[in-house]
C-alpha cells in the first residue's frame, strides 16, 4: 500500500530518499537549550526507523524574547553547536538528511511556559493584539486572560531585527551541517500573527492588505535566502488555526489563500509544510482538497500535508496532542491522495513520536504499538 511513498524527491541540494518526514514536534528536553546525547538517539532512532527526512523541534531563533521555556534547544554558542552537531552527525549517520525548524513564539512569548528561567521583555506582536477573547484554546483560560491585553504594536526596528535573527540563525545551522532550513510560520506564532487578520491590523507596509501581511514572512525566507546560498532548500509551515484560536482561518477563500501565498512562493520557499489537525479535512467548501492539495494547486509549490497520520481521530475540540490510537485505516487514503499529485511529502509526528519503527511497520503491515501517553514525557 505505501510502495508509491519510497520514491524520492530533490529539493535543491537535499535528495530525499522517500515521502514520509519526521514532523518537528517540541519536547523541551535540551536543558538550558543545548541538545544532549539522548536528544541525538532520538532523531537517530527516527533516520534509521526509514524516514526520508528529519524535521527537528522548534529551535529558537537568536533574539531574546524568540522562545520561553528553557528546554527549547537554539543555535547562539559553542556549546550548542557541538549538541547539534552530534544530532546531525547521528541522523547522517543513518544516511537521513536533517533539517531545523527555526522558531520565534511571537505572540505566545510566556503564555503556555512562563517560569524560572524565562527571559524579561515583551511578545512581539505586530499590532499588540494576542488574539480573539472567546477562541477555542488549549492553554489554561487564566493564561489567555494574562495576555489579552493589548501591547505596543512592532516599530521597524523591532521588526528589521526580528528578520536578522532568522538569518543569522539560519546561517549557523549550514555551519553547522544541517541540510535545509524549516520556518515556523503557522499556529499564531510570529510569521503567522502577521499573517492572520485578526492579529495584523497595520496600515503600513507590513500590513493593510493580504500582500501586506505576507511581507514580513516573504523578507524571512529572502533573508534566509541570502544567508545560506541557492543549494539549501528552504520550508515554510503553515496552518489556518492557531493557538490563539483552533477555529481561525487564515483565508476563507481560495483566492484569499493565493493572495497570502503569492509573495512567499515569490521569496524562494522550496516546500510549504501544511499543518492540519488531520490531513484529510477539505480545506474549502466543494473540493476535497486539503491544506497542502490547495498550497501546491495555488502556488506550484511543492507541498508537505500533517494531520494524524497513522492515527485515529479523537473528537477532541482543541488538543494537538492527545491519546488517539494508531490505525491503518487512513493510510490508504493519504496514499490515494498523493497518488493523484494533490501533495508531495507527508509528515508523521505522533506516530513516530510514540514508535521509532512506525515506518518500517506501515511498510511491512505489521501490527503498530499502542499509543503510549508516557512518550511525551520522555525520549525514546
Amino acid at each position: 500500500m505505501l510502495e508509491s511513498l519510497q520514491t524520492p524527491l530533490q529539493l535543491r541540494g537535499t535528495t530525499v530518499a522517500n515521502r514520509i518526514v519526521m514532523s518537528p514536534m517540541s519536547r523541551y528536553f535540551c536543558a538550558g537549550g543545548v541538545p544532549t546525547a539522548d536528544v541525538a538517539d532520538y532523531y537517530r532512532r527516527r533516520a534509521e526507523g526509514g524516514v526520508g527526512l528529519v524535521i527537528t523541534e522548534g529551535v529558537a531563533v537568536d533574539h531574546p524574547v524568540a522562545t520561553d521555556n528553557p528546554g527549547i534547544p537554539h543555535l547562539h554558542d559553542a556549546e550548542a553547536h557541538a549538541g547539534w552537531r552530534a544530532v546531525v552527525d547521528a541522523v547522517h549517520g543513518a544516511s537521513c538528511p536533517i533539517w531545523p525548524q527555526l522558531w520565534h513564539q511571537g505572540a505566545m512569548w510566556n503564555v503556555e511556559y512562563a517560569g524560572t528561567g524565562t527571559p524579561a521583555g515583551v511578545a512581539l506582536r505586530p499590532s499588540g493584539i494576542w488574539g480573539p477573547p472567546d477562541g477555542v484554546i488549549s492553554v489554561r483560560p487564566d493564561k489567555r486572560v494574562q495576555s489579552l491585553p493589548e501591547t505596543m504594536p512592532m516599530t521597524e526596528e523591532q521588526i528589521a531585527d526580528a528578520i536578522d535573527a532568522y538569518a543569522r540563525s539560519a546561517r549557523r545551522a549550514v555551519a553547522i551541517g544541517f541540510d535545509g532550513i524549516a520556518i515556523h510560520g503557522a499556529h499564531g506564532y510570529l510569521i503567522d500573527s502577521f499573517l492572520w487578520d485578526y492579529t495584523n491590523r497595520r496600515t503600513d507596509r507590513w500590513g493593510g492588505s493580504r500582500s501586506g501581511r505576507a511581507r514580513f514572512g516573504a523578507e524571512v525566507v529572502r533573508a534566509i535566502r541570502a544567508a545560506v546560498g541557492e543549494t539549501i532548500p528552504i520550508a515554510l509551515r503553515i496552518s489556518q488555526f492557531k493557538m490563539q484560536d483552533y477555529r481561525a482561518k487564515l483565508a476563507e477563500t481560495p483566492d484569499e489563500l493565493a493572495d497570502l501565498l503569492g509573495p512567499l512562493a515569490d521569496a524562494g520557499v522550496d516546500l510549504f509544510d501544511c499543518s492540519q489537525r488531520f490531513f484529510d479535512t477539505p480545506l474549502f467548501d466543494g473540493s476535497l482538497l486539503n491544506l497542502a492539495g490547495w498550497v501546491k494547486k495555488l502556488t506550484g509549490v511543492r507541498s508537505m500535508t500533517v494531520g494524524g497520520v497513522g492515527l485515529g481521530k479523537s473528537g477532541k475540540p482543541a488538543l494537538h496532542i492527545d491519546g488517539s490510537q494508531p490505525s491503518d485505516d487512513n493510510l490508504g487514503r493519504v496514499v490515494e491522495r498523493f497518488e493523484r499529485g494533490e501533495f508531495d511529502l507527508i509528515a508523521v509526528g505522533r506516530s513516530l513520536l510514540n514508535d521509532p519503527g512506525w515506518l518500517r511497520r506501515a511498510m511491512g503491515a505489521r501490527d503498530f504499538l499502542p499509543f503510549d501517553p508516557a512518550n511525551l514525557e520522555r525520549l525514546t
